[in-house]
C-alpha cells in the first residue's frame, strides 16, 4: 500500500521549516527537520518519514551532480575576470544617459550564462556603485536596476534553479532557458522604466568603498566565449537532435574560456573556487529533496487542486502559485524551483498541461518572493551596495513587482495562448 502524508502534515513541516530559517537555523537542517515533523504529524510513522526523506533526496542527485559540474563554468567566470569585464563592457558600450539600463543589462547577461545571481550582483556592484556615485543615484535604484537584471537573467540561465525544474519536469535545459525568453525581456523593460522613480529614493552613495582590481581583465572575446560555447552545445539539442547534457556543456564551456584567457595554469584553483559556491546550494538542496519527498507522499497536490476548483481557477495556475509559495517559503529561487517542480509537477502535468509549460511557469513563479529576509540573497545584495537593513527591506515591494510581472507574462504565454 502506497504511503500516504496528510495536508496538515505537509504544511506543518514545511511551516516549522519556514520558522527555523527565519531563526537563522542552518537551512538545510530545518529543512531536515521540517521534513521529519511533516511526516511524523502527517501519519507516516518514524520509518515511513525517513524512506520517504531519503526518497526525495534520491530523487534530487542527477540535477546535484549537474550543479556541481556547473561550477566549472561559474568559477571560471568569475576568477578569470571574464564576469567582470562582460559587466563593464556592457556598461562602457551603453555609456551613462543609459547607466541603469546598462546595469540591469549586465547583471541579467552575467546571470544568464551560468553566474549566481547573488554572484552577478556582487560582481557588478563595484561598477554600479562607482556610477552610482558619479550620477548622485540612491542606493536602491542601483541595487533595483541589478536584482531586476539578475531575476530576469535567472529564468532563462543555466542556473541550479533551471537545471531542477528541467530535471523534474523532464524537458531539454536549452528548451527551458528559451522558454521564458519573452517574460525576461518584459522583465527587464519594467526593470528600467521602474527604476527611474528610484534615482533619488533613499540613501544617496556617499562612499563606493571599492578596491582598485590590479589584474588586467581579459579581453571581452575571450570572456564571453566561454559562456556562449556552452549555450550553443546546450542548443544542438532542439536544433540538430544533438544532446549534449549540461553535465558536459558547462565544463567544456569554462575549459574553453580559460583557455581563451590565457590563464589556463590556474584552472585547479578556478574550478576549485566553483565548486565551494556550489557547494552550500547542493547541501541546501538535499533537505529541500527531503521535504519534497514529504510534500510529494502528501495529499497537499489534490488539496491545493480542490481549492482552485472551488474558487473556479484554472488548473494551469498550480504552476505559478506553487512555484510563488515555494520560493517564498524557501527565499531562495533555487530550492523554491526544486521544491515547486519535484512535489506539484505530477498533479501539474495530471491537468493536461505540457511538461515544458508547467516548468517555465514554475520557474517564473519562485521568483516573485525569493528576496525575503529569511534567505541569504536578501543579506548578499545588501552587503554588496552596504545599504542598511531598513533601506534593503523598502525595496521588496519593487523587486516582487518585476517577479510578478515575469510570472504573469509567462503564465500568459504558456498556460492561456500555447
Amino acid at each position: 500500500m502506497e504511503l500516504q502524508i496528510t495536508t496538515l502534515g505537509a504544511i506543518l513541516g514545511l511551516a516549522v521549516a519556514i520558522i527555523l530559517i527565519i531563526k537563522k537555523v542552518q537551512p538545510a537542517y530545518s529543512l531536515i527537520l521540517g521534513a521529519v515533523v511533516g511526516g511524523l504529524v502527517g501519519g507516516a510513522g518514524l520509518d515511513g518519514t525517513v524512506s520517504t526523506m531519503i526518497g526525495g533526496a534520491k530523487d534530487i542527485m542527477p540535477a546535484i551532480l549537474r550543479i556541481v559540474t556547473s561550477g566549472v563554468l561559474a568559477g571560471i567566470l568569475i576568477k578569470t575576470g571574464s564576469a567582470a569585464k562582460i559587466a563593464d563592457q556592457i556598461v562602457k558600450t551603453l555609456g551613462e544617459k543609459r547607466a541603469l539600463f546598462a546595469l540591469a543589462l549586465a547583471t541579467m547577461i552575467l546571470t544568464s550564462t551560468g553566474v549566481f545571481i547573488d554572484i552577478a550582483v556582487i560582481t557588478v556592484a563595484p561598477i554600479a556603485l562607482a556610477i552610482g556615485k558619479k550620477l548622485n543615484y540612491s542606493k536602491m535604484a542601483i541595487l533595483f536596476a541589478m536584482i531586476g537584471g539578475g531575476k530576469c537573467g535567472n529564468i532563462i540561465s543555466p542556473n541550479p534553479n533551471t537545471i531542477s525544474a528541467a530535471e523534474n519536469f523532464g524537458v531539454e535545459l536549452s528548451s527551458l532557458m528559451v522558454a521564458n525568453l519573452i517574460p525576461a525581456i518584459v522583465g527587464l523593460i519594467t526593470t528600467v522604466i521602474v527604476v527611474k522613480f528610484l534615482t533619488k529614493k533613499g540613501e544617496v552613495i556617499q562612499e563606493t568603498a571599492v578596491e582598485e582590481n590590479q589584474e588586467e581583465l581579459p579581453s571581452f572575446f575571450a570572456a564571453i566565449i566561454g559562456p556562449l560555447v556552452s549555450i550553443i552545445l546546450l542548443a544542438l539539442r532542439p536544433i540538430a537532435g544533438i544532446t549534449v547534457d549540461p553535465l558536459i556543456a558547462l565544463p567544456i564551456g569554462g575549459l574553453i574560456g580559460v583557455i581563451a584567457t590565457g590563464k589556463w595554469r590556474n584552472t585547479n584553483e578556478y574550478i576549485t573556487f566553483g565548486l565551494s559556491k556550489m557547494m552550500p546550494v547542493t547541501v541546501l538542496l538535499i533537505g529541500t529533496g527531503a521535504v519534497a519527498g514529504i510534500i510529494k507522499a502528501s495529499t497537499l497536490q489534490a488539496t491545493t487542486i480542490s481549492l482552485l476548483n472551488s474558487m473556479n481557477m484554472p488548473e494551469f495556475l498550480l504552476a505559478p502559485i506553487s512555484g510563488i509559495l515555494m520560493g517564498a517559503a524557501t527565499a531562495s529561487t533555487t530550492a523554491g524551483t526544486t521544491i515547486a517542480s519535484a512535489t506539484f509537477g505530477p498533479a501539474i502535468l495530471s491537468a493536461g498541461i505540457m511538461p515544458l509549460a508547467g516548468a517555465a511557469m514554475v520557474h517564473a513563479g519562485a521568483t516573485v518572493l525569493d528576496h525575503l529576509p529569511h534567505g541569504s540573497f536578501f543579506h548578499a545584495t545588501a552587503g554588496a551596495t552596504n545599504m542598511n537593513l531598513s533601506e534593503r527591506l523598502k525595496l521588496i515591494p519593487y523587486e516582487s513587482l518585476i517577479g510578478i510581472v515575469i510570472t504573469i507574462v509567462s503564465t500568459i504565454i504558456w498556460g492561456i495562448i500555447l
